[in-house]
């Protein structure tokens, strides 16, 4: 499947958007991602995470982690894919921690995973939580990559499709001097 297939369902699916938004970071935008829009029709679910996970196994990962909640079915799709265990990470009192009875073993080789990643910040804590607890990251693997640099992580990154857009601070957001409201649709508040 080529970019322009994958981008198609996206656009179908509803992850990728065009409007004013405003973006996690504050900055505003005329694209959003919101992959969760995804995750709600297992036929494309199973595509897209078919299409990370092939260039995910040659990692020969022991278990796939992500950050609650974005990542939390890619994980399970990409380690059912991998015939391997999916775990996920949440935050508790600001940090991210496995909880639920989740454990990894000193040595396991993991790969984690995220829906979209931007700064990379979520993906960072899951790597410190991993790497506090004796685990291997293998590499990281995302369905979109909205970072502008591709060297966001310190292992291997592989991601379904990169997605390049713009952002601006709202004193200087070409959407909103044309006097356009801002929506934002984002699963942080």
């Amino acid at each position: 499947m080529n970019n322009e297939e994958v981008i198609e369902i996206l656009i179908k699916c509803g992850v990728l958007m065009e409007g004013h938004f405003i973006l996690t970071s504050g900055k505003h935008s005329d694209k959003y991602v919101q992959c969760a829009k995804l995750f709600q029709n297992p036929m494309y679910s199973e595509i897209i995470s078919s299409i990370l996970a092939e260039k995910l196994k040659k990692y020969d990962a022991d278990l796939v982690i992500a950050p609650a909640v974005g990542g939390i079915i890619l994980s399970y799709e990409i380690a059912k894919q991998l015939n391997v265990k999916s775990l996920f990470a949440e935050r508790e009192n600001q940090m991210m921690t496995l909880r639920r009875g989740f454990e990894i073993a000193k040595g396991a080789k993991v790969i984690v995973v995220e829906d979209v990643v931007t700064t990379g910040g979520s993906v960072n804590e899951v790597v410190d939580l991993v790497n506090s607890l004796g685990g291997v990251i293998t590499a990281i693997g995302s369905i979109v990559n909205r970072s502008k640099n591709n060297s966001v992580f310190p292992y291997p990154y592989e991601y379904v499709v990169q997605i390049d857009m713009e952002s601006y601070d709202k004193e200087e957001c070409p959407l909103c001097l044309k006097g356009s409201i801002p929506y934002k649709p984002g699963s942080r508040k």
